[in-house]
């Protein structure tokens, strides 16, 4: 199993940038994908889930901003961000599991982890 993140970059506050994270060897259609970030200094956190269902789960600091999405033809995951802040910018990953609903955000429910993207906005 492979996870590969891209679409990472420098972006001025307010700006736009779309992460993808496309799988290989497994069906991602069967499982929930994740995406955590980590910024300097501090804990990884959940920033958003898509279920295999298609629903979705927003950390709150990120509602409004940021779109998940997942297109199971190219065993793909996308992450819109949009009105980006300063403090958006982080390593971004994506992970793969079967998280029950009311643990999404826990890092432990996931068996898989891509290597990483790294945004930032500048202010």
């Amino acid at each position: 199993v492979q996870l590969q993140a891209s679409g990472g970059g420098l972006v001025q506050a307010g700006g736009s940038l779309r992460l993808s994270c496309a799988g290989s060897g497994f069906r991602s259609v069967d499982y929930g994908i994740a995406w955590f970030r980590q910024a300097p200094e501090k804990e990884r956190e959940a920033v958003s889930h898509i279920r295999s269902s298609g629903g979705t789960y927003y950390a709150d600091s990120v509602k409004g901003r940021f779109t998940i999405s997942r297109d199971n033809a190219k065993n793909t995951v996308y992450l819109q961000m949009n009105s980006l802040k300063p403090e958006d910018t982080a390593v971004y990953y994506c992970a793969v599991g079967r998280p029950i609903t009311s643990a999404w955000f826990r890092s432990s429910m996931y068996y898989y982890w891509g290597q990483g993207t790294l945004v930032t906005v500048s202010s």
